[in-house]
């Protein structure tokens, strides 16, 4: 009787504490997406902004002078701008949530919950996520109005959004944790990121590259992303849509197993 009686105490407070986990992880999750909401002029507005700059250059230039996999111009940098816009933008709400609450010191109250490293993890990545798709949905939309392009496959370009957003906000809580100061996060931002971003096929087919720069393409983990989500658009890519979708999960694996490491051992975290 009293072996019973233990047994459903037991029970209750693992309840209670899963119920408090779940409490956290979604305050957590609020947390981070009104963070960047309350500044969406910064956030979201700005970033569409750039990208819709850069539409509105190149369609005048070169929209009837270029073609691409028999795609105008215009209509096949339009994903490209999307991808890019998700992928800077997810990588940023991590990478500068994490190191805005270790300057402050306000994360020590984060990891004192009851939260698990796993909750924690989630709750930036989806965060980081919803940006994103935000920046991306509104690139989007803004630029039908320029020039309109019709997407042949939605389920593909729901996939690689997700997938190219929850990378690249995976890689910001890397480049987070890593970072002491902003302008080391800083470097991860203009040496690494931007680079591979406008060297994976934003605004142009690797097909029309040299040799030795296409096979240089084909180690770039974002190029895939790109072509992946461009093949939604127009079941048209440089490679195969499947072995783009192996290659990106495969890496979004990697970089989750790592970061999840990291934030087990409270590397950088704790000290």
């Amino acid at each position: 009787m009293e072996f019973e009686t233990q047994n459903n105490k037991n029970q209750d407070m693992i309840i209670i504490e899963r119920k408090n986990n779940m409490i956290g992880f979604i305050t957590l999750l609020k947390k981070e997406i009104l963070r960047f909401y309350k500044v969406f002029f910064q956030t979201v507005a700005a970033p569409v902004t750039t990208s819709l700059l850069y539409l509105v250059v190149f369609n005048q230039i070169l929209q009837d002078r270029v073609t691409v996999n028999n795609v105008s111009y215009t209509s096949f940098i339009i994903p490209g701008l999307i991808a890019m816009s998700m992928m800077q933008n997810s990588f940023s709400n991590t990478s500068s949530s994490l190191i805005q609450s270790r300057v402050t010191g306000s994360i020590i109250f984060m990891l004192l919950s009851p939260m698990s490293h796993v909750e924690i993890f989630f709750a930036y990545v989806l965060a980081a996520v919803v940006r994103g798709l935000t920046v991306g949905i509104f690139v989007w939309f803004f630029s039908v109005a320029i020039h309109p392009v019709n997407a042949v496959n939605y389920f593909w370009i729901i996939i690689f959004a997700l997938l190219t957003c929850s990378i690249m906000s995976v890689l910001g809580m890397i480049a987070g944790i890593y970072s002491e100061k902003y302008d080391q996060l800083a470097m991860f931002q203009n040496f690494l990121i931007v680079p591979s971003t406008f060297l994976s096929g934003v605004f142009y087919s690797v097909h029309t590259l040299p040799e030795f720069w296409q096979k240089i393409s084909y180690y770039n983990p974002m190029f895939y992303m790109i072509d992946g989500l461009r093949y939604g658009f127009f079941e048209k890519s440089d490679t195969s849509p499947y072995i783009c979708l192996a290659i990106v999960i495969a890496v979004l694996l990697f970089l989750s197993i790592f970061a999840l490491r990291l934030m087990s051992t409270g590397y950088k975290l704790r000290s």
